[in-house]
């Protein structure tokens, strides 16, 4: 297969343009070629009245590719293999593999185990997604917290309830074996070729049911509703775990356990520390959401193209240093989007954003937050980041009104440090309501201060960043895990063997894409040390 990058594309371009440009740039005739197809596209914005395409094709010939390439002394095309991912199959496992959390982590590498033949059990303290929607549509809706069931804790994990952004920095390879997985199951299939795909909420939740009902039809079982509570273990490897149901508990053995918890498990951190395994404070990042008109985002990255049915809202990624030496940054941004309500713990307020598919929403949202490290937490408890979040979260709660309504401040209120009375051209999408607050009231003033030199140092990054009557929701605290189960080389933990630390919540990864990642490789360890 030969493969042409940079190749430019107007942004009305069609099928034929596509099969045009490369019959030039391969010096072919059409006969030659037997598949075109996008393998990555990007939107160059470099120059505002000159938005386009940028991509990169695979073209299947039905002669001498080789020979042809020779000919063609294109320096942008060369000769790659298609992509194929080989499960490392072993003997079946003596004992039934068990991945606690049914987020990206825990989905793929129990879908990969599934796949080899070893019938995972899979366990998940939150509900199916589909009774999962409803109760945070109670959340959202009528302010009806359920602890057990939430945007942190459920099936599809956190990111279920976000944007489905599935961009990420990680290089493995086995990123495409994501991405193919959840086009197999229903995701649309340009996020296998757009540089920054994403599946909306409202897709991901049914692409999430269908990968849970293939590990099951692969003779997987997936538990609902299900909490680990304890690990154990003999001679420092484990032999069985206990879970708690709405109705009992129970032992399953096992010798094999993959620890998918999430970034918000934190009882389940604090069992972990009771049992001395070996964990780590780790830095992560706090600060709130900020929310702009969508035309206006879309006016600053595209100029006149804003309005082009191909390019869609306009996203952007932002980061600057503060003069106390802090990053700040943007994160998980969410075009045409809306700012949510995703605490699991009462007596919290915790934001996130999300979107659909279509992202049409009248607003874009993204996080704007501050570095933090463990000098900040105040102790050398190994959850002393946990406690950090939580009395944020705390805060913010009471700011809103004790009643999971959130604090909001207009931009320009909290550049000058002014309590909000009024809001301007952006109406708040945080539901289930907002109450004016300061954003110092429930944020440390080094976090306060850090954010206003970022949102003043990024308006000149991206014109009307500034906007006065933007708004700021908080507080954001749940970005990445305060801790980091520690592992070793296996990607076992170095104080349990038998338990693979996995994803986000152990801290190994951050985001969907190197979540589910992350799951593959503990998954595929669990095969090799069989």
């Amino acid at each position: 297969m030969i493969r042409i990058n940079n190749l430019k594309l107007k942004l009305s371009y069609t099928d034929s343009d596509l099969k045009s440009a490369v019959l030039k740039e391969l010096r072919i005739s059409e006969k030659a070629v037997e598949n075109i197809s996008l393998f990555r596209r990007s939107i160059d914005a470099r120059h505002k009245n000159d938005v386009h395409f940028i991509a990169t094709i695979d073209v299947k010939l039905n002669c001498d590719e080789n020979k042809t390439l020779s000919k063609a002394k294109n320096k942008n095309a060369s000769i790659v293999n298609e992509y194929r991912y080989d499960i490392p199959y072993k003997n079946e496992l003596s004992q039934r593999p068990v991945v606690v959390g049914f987020g990206p982590a825990g989905m793929f590498s129990a879908l990969i185990l599934a796949q080899a033949g070893q019938r995972p059990i899979v366990i998940e303290r939150g509900d199916c997604v589909e009774k999962r929607t409803k109760k945070v549509s109670a959340l959202w809706e009528n302010a009806a917290l359920d602890t057990k069931t939430n945007v942190q804790f459920g099936e599809g994990g956190a990111g279920t309830f976000s944007d489905g952004k599935l961009n990420t920095g990680t290089k493995d390879s086995r990123q495409r074996k994501v991405l193919l997985e959840f086009v197999k199951h229903g995701a649309p299939s340009e996020i296998l070729y757009n540089a920054k795909p994403h599946i909306g909420t409202d897709k991901l939740r049914e692409t999430v049911k269908n990968i849970r009902e293939e590990i099951i039809a692969l003779g997987g079982e997936v538990r609902f509703n299900t909490k680990l509570i304890s690990i154990n273990h003999k001679d420092q490897k484990v032999c069985s775990i206990e879970v708690e149901t709405p109705s009992s508990t129970e032992i399953i053995e096992t010798d094999n356990v993959i620890l998918a918890i999430g970034h918000s498990a934190r009882d389940t951190f604090m069992m972990l520390d009771n049992m001395n395994v070996f964990m780590e404070q780790k830095a992560f990042a706090v600060g709130a959401r900020i929310e702009h008109l969508r035309e206006r985002i879309d006016r600053a990255q595209y100029g006149a193209f804003a309005n082009s049915k191909h390019l869609g809202a306009a996203d952007y990624k932002m980061n600057i240093r503060s003069q106390n030496g802090r990053g700040v940054f943007t994160f998980c941004m969410c075009p045409g989007g809306y700012v949510v309500a995703a605490q699991s713990e009462e007596n919290t307020v915790v934001t996130n954003g999300m979107s659909n598919f279509s992202r049409d929403n009248v607003n874009s949202n993204a996080a704007l937050l501050v570095n933090v490290n463990p000098k900040d937490f105040g102790s050398e408890d190994v959850l002393a980041g946990v406690k950090f979040q939580r009395k944020i979260e705390n805060k913010a709660f009471i700011c809103g009104g004790e009643n999971y309504h959130a604090p909001v401040q207009r931009v320009g209120d909290f550049l000058k440090g002014d309590k909000t009375a009024r809001l301007g051209e952006v109406t708040p999408s945080y539901k289930p309501g907002i109450t004016f607050a300061k954003v110092d009231d429930y944020l440390p003033q080094y976090i306060a201060d850090s954010m206003r030199e970022g949102i003043i140092a990024m308006d000149k990054k991206l014109h009307g960043f500034a906007n006065p009557d933007a708004i700021i929701t908080g507080a954001e605290t749940r970005s990445s895990s305060p801790v980091r189960i520690t592992r070793d080389d296996t990607l076992q933990s170095v104080s349990l063997k038998g338990i693979y630390p996995c994803g986000e919540g152990a801290g190994y990864a951050g985001g969907i894409i190197s979540a589910a990642v992350d799951g593959i490789k503990c998954a595929e360890q669990i095969l090799i040390n069989a």
